[in-house]
């Protein structure tokens, strides 16, 4: 079995239709992006009314001209970023083993899992069966949770796992280690430099965003409090209660602004 799925692995590799998707999938994301970006700066500027996160940018994008068709976009891209990240996680990595192989995998099926909800969010919203925001899906599953024995522990523990994958994300932007998907024909020149920018500013702005969130988890944990956990958008207006808020909140909306632009390059540029 395990050498079938590694055959299919490889066979898709090769597949023009699944890079094409690929890169599709990376340019809608990039969107996405841009657009939570803006409800952040507008959120640092003095506009609440927005929710500035992933939710919230698929929200704003159904109300504009052709809203529909975007989101339909949306959906089928992040499907098929799902499909790329789950054929690289049986496939694996080749070259590529040990704790080293594990955590590459372990990497592709949490992005799998974000791209999964982007694309649930986008498809709910257009068909008309969103529940609410995403903050409050976020705080109604932690109460629940909370009621369950040992749940304020495990919240708790959410609250440090998605600490520790915010540290991984500032520290990819750091190390620059996603140059590894830059293919070798862009390595060189002002594309490599852009390319290099827009990944270290965009990958420690997401780091520093899912960190926030994290910390929400864990003292709501401490707390005993429900209320206070929540997503990007209940992280954004917590900084933006902080000294200097509104230069950190738009500090930080210019890095996730970044990450998009990043993601265009990606799609430009993209070595699976």
């Amino acid at each position: 079995m395990a050498d079938k799925a590694q055959e299919a692995g490889r066979r898709a590799d090769h597949s023009q239709a699944l890079e094409a998707g690929i890169r599709f999938g990376h340019v809608v994301y990039g969107v996405v992006h841009l657009t939570f970006a803006w409800l952040a700066l507008q959120l640092a500027l003095g506009d609440s009314s927005g929710e500035a996160s992933g939710s919230g940018a698929v929200q704003e994008l159904a109300g504009q001209p052709l809203g529909e068709i975007v989101l339909w976009s949306i959906a089928v891209g992040m499907a098929l970023l799902v499909l790329w990240r789950l054929l690289d996680a049986v496939r694996g990595h080749w070259g590529d083993d040990g704790a080293t192989l594990w955590r590459k995998r372990a990497a592709d099926v949490v992005m799998a899992g974000v791209y999964a909800t982007l694309a649930y969010t986008a498809v709910s919203t257009v068909i008309g069966a969103s529940s609410g925001s995403g903050e409050q899906t976020s705080r109604s599953v932690t109460a629940r949770v909370m009621e369950l024995p040992g749940g304020q522990v495990l919240v708790g523990a959410v609250g440090v796992v998605v600490i520790a994958l915010a540290g991984a994300l500032a520290w990819r932007g750091v190390t620059r280690s996603f140059m590894e998907r830059f293919d070798a024909d862009g390595r060189q020149g002002q594309d490599s430099r852009a390319y290099r920018v827009l990944g270290t500013v965009g990958y420690v702005a997401k780091g520093g965003t899912l960190a926030i969130v994290g910390a929400l988890f864990v003292v709501s944990a401490a707390r005993h409090q429900p209320s206070q956990t929540g997503g990007t958008d209940t992280a954004l207006r917590e900084l933006l209660d902080q000294p200097f808020g509104p230069y950190l909140l738009g500090a930080m909306a210019v890095g996730i602004g970044a990450y998009g632009l990043f993601c265009f390059a990606r799609a430009r540029h993209l070595s699976r």
